[in-house]
C-alpha cells in the first residue's frame, strides 16, 4: 500500500507529540544522576548519591511506603466497588442509569481542587485528616471512574448467554458472575485496578489538603521538596516513579495479552 502525504504528515505529527510528552522524562532522568547539589541541566558529572540519599532518608522512604500502601488499598477497594457498579449499570433498566453513571464519573470532570476543599471540610469534621482510612477513601472516589470505564467496556462485549447457560446448569447468580462473567472481563478489571493504583500513587492536590506531619505520600513530599530547596533527590524520586509505573504498565499489558492468546 502506498504511503500518501497525509499519512506521512500524521506519522510526523504523532512522533512530534510523542517527543513532546517524553521530553520531561529525558530531562529528569539525567538530573537524578548529577554530581552537583542543584538541578542544573545538562549535568557536568555523574553520581548515584541522590539515589542513596533517597533510600537512606527516612522522610523519603516513609513517603514511598505510604504511597505504596495507600495505592494498593485504593486499587483493591476501587476495583471491587467499580466492578460491582459497572455490572449494575450495564444490567439495570432503570431510568436513573445515565444519571448514576454521570454521578460516578463526576470526579473526572469536577476540578480536583474543588473536590479537595470539600474532602478537607468533611474530613476535618470527622477527624480523618492524616489517616490511612482518609487517604484511601478520598483516593477511591477519584479512582472509581478509571475502574468503571474499562470494566463497562469489557461488559459491553460480554455475551450474556454464557451467564444464562450457567444459571440453567444450576449455578446461582453470584456463582455465575464469579465463575463465568468475571473471568471473561479480567482485562478490563486489571486495567481498572492499574489505573486506580496509578491515580492514587500520582495524586497530589487532594493529598496536600488531607496530609498531616505523620502521613505524607511521595507526591506530597516531592512537592514540599521542590518548593523549599533544589535537592536533586526529587529527580531520583521522580525517576523511580517513572520506572515503577512503566514496569507496572508493561507487566499488566503482557499479562493481559498472554491471557487473551491462551483464550
Amino acid at each position: 500500500m502506498r504511503t500518501g502525504p497525509a499519512r506521512i504528515a500524521l506519522w510526523a505529527f504523532s512522533a512530534l507529540v510523542g517527543c513532546w510528552l517524553i521530553a520531561p522524562t529525558l530531562v529528569v532522568i539525567p538530573l537524578s544522576f548529577t554530581d552537583k547539589a542543584s538541578l542544573v541541566f545538562p549535568p557536568s558529572g555523574w553520581s548515584t548519591h541522590w539515589y542513596a540519599n533517597f533510600f537512606t532518608d527516612p522522610r523519603w522512604t516513609d513517603a514511598l511506603f505510604a504511597s505504596l500502601q495507600v495505592g494498593a488499598l485504593v486499587a483493591m477497594v476501587a476495583t471491587a466497588l467499580g466492578t460491582a457498579a459497572a455490572i449494575a449499570l450495564t444490567r439495570s433498566s432503570s431510568r436513573w442509569v445515565k444519571a448514576s453513571y454521570g454521578l460516578l464519573l463526576a470526579p473526572m470532570i469536577v476540578p480536583t481542587v474543588v473536590v479537595a476543599i470539600g474532602v478537607y471540610a468533611l474530613f476535618l469534621q470527622y477527624n480523618l485528616l492524616g489517616t490511612v482510612f482518609g487517604f484511601v477513601t478520598a483516593h477511591t472516589v477519584l479512582a472509581l471512574p478509571f475502574v468503571i470505564i474499562p470494566v463497562t467496556a469489557s461488559l459491553r462485549g460480554f455475551d450474556r448467554r454464557l451467564e444464562d447457560a450457567a444459571l440453567i446448569c444450576g449455578a446461582n447468580r453470584w456463582g455465575a458472575i464469579r465463575q463465568v462473567t468475571l473471568p471473561q472481563i479480567v482485562p478490563g478489571v486489571v486495567s481498572g485496578a492499574l489505573f486506580a493504583f496509578v491515580t492514587s500513587f500520582d495524586e497530589v492536590v487532594v493529598s496536600l489538603f488531607i496530609q498531616s506531619p505523620y502521613l505524607q505520600t511521595l507526591p506530597v513530599k516531592m512537592f514540599a521538596s521542590v518548593t523549599r530547596d533544589t535537592d536533586p533527590t526529587i529527580a531520583a524520586a521522580a525517576t523511580l516513579i517513572i520506572v515503577f509505573t512503566t514496569v507496572l504498565v508493561l507487566a499488566a499489558t503482557f499479562a493481559t495479552a498472554r491471557r487473551n492468546r491462551v483464550r
